[in-house]
């Protein structure tokens, strides 16, 4: 697949995918209102913007190495050609999982919704369970001669604290 085409993919991808579940449900579930902030003060309000942006950061940039390394999409229409494990993947195996629920946290304390935290524990429980029955499997059998050593010394869900160099 050429970049041109794959940008494209990850661009849509991006807006339809994390658009949705990150960004307009989040939104849906607090009515687009915001209540008053967790623990009485604006402080949460902060922490969740500084989340959300964290979070987007770390989504925009997982998806481009995507198309920049492993020359395909985060689609698994278009799935890479190669085993993406540069940038934050060198500490977590699964970035935009991990950024997704962060930025959907961030939202809760910025909407100040409890039912966007249980949103967002479901989401993680959705992703760990698309990763542990497609993903990962689906990762060994296109990968077997790198992916049994990136399983190994990456982990999951919490980053390392150095980076991974294999």
């Amino acid at each position: 697949m050429s970049r041109g085409a794959a940008s494209l993919l990850t661009l849509v991808f991006l807006l339809v995918v994390p658009g949705t579940f990150a960004v307009y449900l989040p939104w849906a579930i607090a009515g687009g209102e915001m209540g008053p902030p967790f623990l009485g003060t604006e402080a949460t309000r902060w922490l969740g913007w500084v989340m959300v942006a964290a979070g987007a950061a770390v989504v925009v940039e997982a998806q481009a190495r995507f198309v920049w390394q492993g020359f395909g999409t985060p689609a698994p229409i278009a799935p890479p050609s190669r085993l993406v494990v540069g940038g934050f993947y060198r500490f977590v195996r699964n970035p935009m999982y991990v950024a997704v629920v962060t930025l959907t946290l961030g939202e809760a304390l910025i909407y100040a919704e409890p039912w966007i935290l249980a949103y967002a524990a479901a989401l993680a429980a959705g992703f760990h369970a698309f990763i542990r029955l497609y993903e990962e499997p689906t990762l060994r059998r296109k990968f077997p001669a790198d992916y049994p050593a990136f399983l190994a010394a990456v982990p999951r869900w919490l980053p390392r604290l150095t980076p991974w160099r294999g």
